[in-house]
């Protein structure tokens, strides 16, 4: 637990308010891909379809992928928990690197390996930095020190 201390108070003193910015567009992105899914139930369901996992799985794990795109996505944005909910978006963020089309160009227009990688690093990076000096958790913790 002494590592997690440490490395808190390390990133709480190296930490400029453009990271928190990016925090919080993080989050949002993950919100906007939460909606999408709603909204793409369709194209869900086919991609469902084409891959050999049984329709339980399926309904499980994308309720779960939903359910953290959007409430993880709003955690992250206004700073609450956000090294926690990071580390719950990891595997989701892996599996989607590991499910992409990969008969795409890379460098394709329509191409989400490229946005997938740098969504990857963005959550492993806060997973490392946390919330922020901008954050509900810093606000919380200040609170507790009155």
């Amino acid at each position: 637990m002494n590592a997690v201390v440490k490395l808190e108070s390390w990133a709480d003193r190296h930490h400029p308010k453009w990271i928190d910015i990016l925090r919080v567009v993080l989050g949002i992105i993950f919100i906007i891909k939460g909606v999408a899914l709603i909204e793409h139930r369709e194209q869900v369901i086919m991609m469902m379809e084409k891959s050999n996992i049984d329709l339980f799985t399926f309904s499980l794990s994308s309720q779960y992928v939903i359910a953290f795109d959007l409430a993880g996505g709003l955690f992250i944005a206004i700073g609450l928990l956000t090294r926690l909910i990071v580390l719950f978006q990891l595997p989701i963020v892996v599996l989607s690197i590991i499910f992409i089309d990969y008969h795409q160009n890379l460098f394709a227009l329509n191409s989400e390996l490229g946005y997938l990688i740098l969504i990857l690093a963005l959550v492993i990076f806060f997973l490392f930095y946390g919330s922020g000096p901008i954050s509900v958790d810093n606000y919380i913790s200040k609170r507790k020190e009155k």
